[in-house]
């Protein structure tokens, strides 16, 4: 029980592990609706907790992300309030796919890695709305990235469904 209840309860989320069990899309769609609505939460409870502080604009920017097909086959997380989009939909992540930070000022920083560098990523732009972050990311992403896709890492090297047994496994092993 919400100690507060102008708090609004935490959303039931999709399970994700069944969406695993059905393969990447699955994995991918039921993760793009846990980002929405664990951050919708997050700002409807920051609303009421302290009201004087903006919240970044981040659920804005996961909607328009959404909305848009060429992002939305990737695997969303998010690190720092950044919306980062793996080609992935397990650790190890792959950080191709540009990532798009709401900025405190109410703009967005797009950063994107070069094509054809193992470097990080840099500075693509920063730009006004969700809208014009989610059209620059979209010019962002390297020509031949597809899908998500089970990292091959894991594919038939006995990891579960989350992707991380056979890491925990070895991690024991190597003690």
């Amino acid at each position: 029980m919400n100690p507060d209840p102008a708090i609004p309860p935490k959303p039931r989320l999709p399970d994700l592990i069944a969406a695993r069990e059905l393969g990447p899309a699955a994995t991918v769609e039921v993760r793009w609706q846990q980002l929405l609505l664990v951050w919708r939460w997050s700002r409807a409870r920051h609303e009421v907790l302290h009201p004087d502080i903006p919240f970044p604009d981040i659920v804005s920017l996961i909607e328009a992300a959404g909305a848009e097909p060429r992002l939305r086959r990737f695997y969303p997380f998010t690190s720092h309030f950044t919306l980062c989009l793996s080609s992935r939909t397990n650790y190890p992540w792959s950080f191709l796919a540009p990532a798009v930070e709401p900025l405190r000022d109410g703009r967005f920083r797009v950063r994107a890695r070069p094509e054809g560098s193992d470097r990080g990523s840099v500075e693509a732009g920063v730009v006004n709305t969700a809208e014009a972050a989610v059209a620059l990311a979209v010019d962002n992403l390297p020509v031949a990235l597809g899908p998500a896709v089970v990292a091959p890492e894991a594919a038939g090297a006995g990891l579960g469904p989350d992707g991380v047994g056979e890491f925990l496994g070895k991690r024991r092993r190597f003690r």
